[in-house]
This record gives structure tokens, C-alpha cells and sequence, in this order.
């Protein structure tokens, strides 16, 4: 259902105001090719409207040639920053940075939030803002979330499915994404609602099942047969099934990069204003696919980097996969069961 200028606006004010945007502060709303202009055109009109110091910066698209697909996220690393001097400060001197073209896995991205810019990605249809507003009881739970895992020194996945992993955890830190960005140099996506961390290297170990109606992310595709997935020491050293693991195993390797294998973010979904069938209701190039991602009491994996953590993989392929109906546990203690979230919401 398309969305008034008036709801875009006013949903743009009520992120900047949880953002803590302040008049007389300089915002820098970064663009691309791929921006949506209703997005882009509410943001400037609730920026300026807000008091802000409001510019835009336009850049050029890259990767087409290295990339499988439009989506922002099938290539990662380089971006249209990456020796881009002047650009780079430019966002160094905005309080706030509006990124509407995807800077999502980049040192340069790393680079900014050092200097204490704040950085909020929104690329999502604005039908899809909309829905998902960021508010502060979804920062309260996915930061209580986030306190669960700080404590816990083992994630463990099961399912009926056959999924059945562990983790260790301790070595990089667990962050939440809850839509906003109300501190110094933190960078949040809005939509989102989930809490993750980094297993320790090379510690994954187990067997995982993308069974019948789990997401393919990379290729934006309900899964219709189980993929089986063996996991040694971190790396997926075995991709088993029908099409959908041909498509994943193939996926994976055209990347030519044995640290495309490798476990990254773990973690499960806390917001209920997403929903597992959106996907299936748009287009591909349409949506990156944040509803699956966000969707309440999903278990999140990805292969790919871990750079975004602090640590030292930045392999150009990311795949992020939300399997349905797992229980999660923390040293022993559930905190999903069977894809329900048992924080009492």
C-alpha cells in the first residue's frame, strides 16, 4: 500500500527525534542511484524542518561487474567511499549521517563512526518504515537481549528440523539493532529489531537444516527442501540437498574465497512488527529483506565477515539465513523455544 508524504515525514521525524538530532546540527543524507525518492525527499523536509544543517551527497554505484545481483548487499567492502577523501570528511564533520545507498561492512563506514558521527542506514520501502518506527520498548528489549549474551559464554541452536550447533561465545562484543541512534558513533538500520554477536573463531561446530519455508536471503527465496549444512571449526565444509542447496553452494562459490565458509553473526529476532511472509509479497530488487531478517523469534546466522565486530575477516560475500522454529539457549538456558522469544512480550 503506497504511503502519503505526510506519514513518510512523520515517521522520518519521530527516528530523528529518538536519534536525538538537535537544530543547528549538521546532517548529511548520503545517496545513490538505488535511493528511494520518497525517502529521500521526506528526510530532507524533516531534517530541515528540524533545524538541521542539511546536505546530500551523491555518489556513483560500484560493483556491478564483481556483483551477482542489485542488491546492496551481494558485494561487499568496496564502496563508492573507498578512497574517496573528500567525502569521507565531509561525513567526519556531520553529527549524523542519513545513509540511504548502503556503507553496510566498509572500513570507511568504521572509519566515521570513530570520529563520533552517528550513521543510520534506511534503505527499505518506506511502506516498510513505516510499519516498523523504531520506538524505545523495542531498544529496551533488544538491549535486555543483548545483556543475555554478554553473560553467556555458549549459543546453542536446535531444531525438529535437525539444526543442532554450539557456539562459544566471549571474544567479540554483542550488539543490538533497534532502529535509532541515540549515542556518539553508534550506527543502527532502521527497520530492525534483533540482538547478535560473533562466535569465538573457529568454534562453531554442529549440524544446521534450512528446512521447508526458512529464507535464502541471497537469493530472497523461501527454501521448499531442506539444505543440510556441517560445520567444522567454524567453516560450513559440507552445503547438502535439492536446488535450494545447488543454489547456496554455488552462490557461495563464485566468491572464490574460502572465508565466504566461515560463521559470522548469530543472534535471533525481537521485532514483532515484522513478518516472516512479507518476503514473498515483493519483488526481488524491491526489499534487502529486513522483515526477514527482524521477524520475532527467528534463529539469524550468517557466513562472511566479521570486520563489522572488530574483527579481521572482510571477505566480500555475506550471507545472512533466519531459520523458523528453533529453540536457543544460552549456557543451557532457553531464551527462544521452538520460535517463540521468552522475554515475557
Amino acid at each position: 500500500m503506497p504511503v502519503s508524504d505526510f506519514e513518510m515525514i512523520n515517521a522520518w521525524e519521530q527516528v530523528l527525534k529518538l536519534s536525538k538530532l538537535e537544530p543547528g546540527q549538521s546532517v548529511t543524507i548520503l545517496t545513490s542511484s538505488a535511493t528511494h525518492p520518497q525517502t529521500l525527499s521526506s528526510a530532507l523536509i524533516a531534517t530541515q524542518s528540524m533545524g538541521a544543517i542539511v546536505n546530500r551527497l551523491d555518489l556513483p554505484p560500484v560493483n556491478a561487474e564483481k556483483a551477482l545481483s542489485r542488491d546492496s548487499l551481494a558485494w561487499l567492502g568496496t564502496t563508492p567511499l573507498t578512497g574517496n577523501n573528500a567525502a569521507i570528511a565531509a561525513l567526519k564533520e556531520s553529527d549524523l549521517v542519513l545513509d540511504l545507498m548502503t556503507l553496510l561492512f566498509s572500513p570507511e563506514q568504521h572509519d566515521i563512526l570513530r570520529s563520533g558521527t552517528k550513521i543510520l542506514l534506511a534503505v527499505e520501502p518506506p511502506e516498510v518504515l513505516v510499519r516498523m518506527i523504531p520506538n524505545e520498548a523495542d531498544r529496551k528489549r533488544v538491549l535486555a537481549a543483548c545483556e543475555l549474551i554478554k553473560g553467556a559464554k555458549e549459543m546453542r541452536a536446535v531444531s525438529d528440523a535437525g539444526t543442532d550447533i554450539r557456539f562459544e561465545l566471549g571474544d567479540f562484543p554483542a550488539i543490538g539493532e533497534y532502529g535509532y541512534v541515540d549515542e556518539p558513533g553508534r550506527w543502527d538500520h532502521w527497520p530492525s529489531g534483533f540482538a547478535l554477536t560473533w562466535p569465538n573463531e573457529r568454534s562453531a561446530n554442529g549440524h544446521l537444516v534450512i528446512d521447508r519455508g526458512d529464507i535464502l536471503l541471497p537469493q530472497k527465496r523461501y527454501a521448499v527442501e531442506p539444505v543440510h549444512i556441517t560445520i567444522e571449526n567454524g567453516y560450513a565444509t559440507s552445503i547438502e540437498g535439492g536446488l535450494d542447496a545447488d543454489l547456496l553452494r554455488e552462490y557461495m562459490a563464485t566468491f572464490n574465497d574460502p572465508e565466504a565458509y566461515a560463521f559470522s553473526h548469530i543472534g535471533w529476532g525481537l521485532q514483532p512488527r515484522a513478518n516472516w511472509t512479507t518476503l514473498g509479497l515483493y519483488d526481488r530488487e524491491a526489499t534487502i529483506g529486513m522483515d526477514a531478517r527482524a521477524f520475532e523469534g527467528n534463529f539469524l546466522f550468517s557466513f562472511g565477515p566479521n570486520n563489522e565486530a572488530g574483527g579481521d575477516r572482510t571477505t566480500t560475500c555475506h550471507i545472512d539465513i533466519p531459520l523458523r522454529n528453533c529453540t536457543v539457549l544460552l549456557d543451557d538456558t532457553e531464551v527462544v523455544r521452538k520460535g517463540k522469544v521468552l522475554d515475557g512480550k
